[in-house]
């Protein structure tokens, strides 16, 4: 926690540099500059944009230590702007601009608990995405590796994965936890749900005689009779409701043997809640396992085992 007396609260407030930012890498300045066009009247004109205001605009980053100005008018990249060239989630058009601009709801979802997103976009977090698959698409290379899996990750599971015939990753994006669990599981199954859109992106080429994909939200009943049914990041962008409607369809198509592991949403022990964007986007809430432990019960669900593991914190339900 920072010393109080140590706090510079307007060096917080500022809003001005991170918005410079987004813009600058939104309409891709350190690329143009790459490309031969420093000179702040080409930069304008291949950029679009109007040349006093961009001019501005980088001057000011510049004082900030991103990108120089070796003489009046002319512009070159350093390392920082470098950064901003490769970082897509940057992009105002796509996922990061829905997340940049999501904070500005922060008001109504304090007041309300509830997300605001419509309020910006037209239409809640999901049909969002729906309605514009290039975000979506966006949205699922966001949460490819950093939401679904890390290659070298796998889960320890109370008892072992020996009577482990069949997984369902359930809202598993385009595929990426699910692939690597099967490379290090040769004996399993796999099945890949999420909605038609998303799986259709799916790369499941290494493990393809393995694995399948089912085209689905998980708010309907979920292919059944699996030994394993994951949640990975799922939970953590549901509202307590949603949470249990999610877990009551893995308990249905589990039945009496299968278990439903959970990673993402919930915080060992009594952790203290922390703001995420996931809350301002869909109303996603990270619980307590005691909290957790009751939104499972309603969904028919026991906690059988939690562990800390490189995947995250590991919550087994029967």
């Amino acid at each position: 926690m920072a010393d109080p007396e140590e706090v510079d609260l307007y060096r917080l407030l500022d809003l001005q540099t991170p918005w410079c930012l987004y813009v600058a890498a939104t309409l891709r300045i350190p690329q143009l500059i790459e490309g031969g066009r420093g000179d702040i009247a080409n930069l304008a004109a291949a950029a679009g944009c109007d040349r006093d205001a961009l001019h501005a605009m980088l001057t000011y980053l510049v004082s900030k230590g991103v990108f120089r100005e070796p003489e009046p008018g002319r512009f070159t990249c350093n390392r920082p702007a470098e950064q901003l060239a490769g970082d897509p989630f940057l992009d105002l058009n796509g996922i990061g601009g829905r997340m940049a601009h999501a904070w500005g709801t922060l008001l109504s979802y304090v007041r309300t608990g509830k997300p605001a997103y419509r309020e910006m976009f037209g239409r809640p977090f999901w049909e969002d995405l729906a309605a514009h698959p290039e975000i979506a698409a966006d949205f699922d290379a966001l949460m490819g590796p950093a939401g679904h899996g890390v290659p070298s990750y796998d889960i320890e599971l109370s008892g072992g994965w020996d009577h482990i015939r069949s997984i369902v990753d359930v809202g598993g994006g385009t595929g990426t936890m699910l692939v690597n669990l099967l490379r290090l599981h040769p004996g399993a199954r796999g099945t890949l749900v999420d909605l038609p859109s998303t799986v259709a992106r799916a790369d499941l080429a290494d493990v393809a005689d393995r694995a399948e994909v089912v085209g689905q939200s998980f708010f309907d009943p979920l292919p059944a009779g699996a030994d394993l049914y994951l949640l990975k990041k799922v939970l953590n962008d549901w509202p307590d409701a949603e949470t249990v409607a999610i877990l009551r369809r893995c308990r249905e198509a589990a039945g009496a043997d299968g278990r439903v592991v959970v990673i993402g949403g919930v915080s060992p022990g009594d952790a203290q809640p922390s703001l995420a964007i996931d809350m301002l986007v869909a109303g996603g809430k990270t619980s307590s396992t005691e909290e957790f432990s009751g939104l499972a019960a309603q969904a028919g669900l026991a906690v059988a085992a939690t562990s800390q593991q490189a995947a995250g914190f590991v919550i087994e339900c029967r």
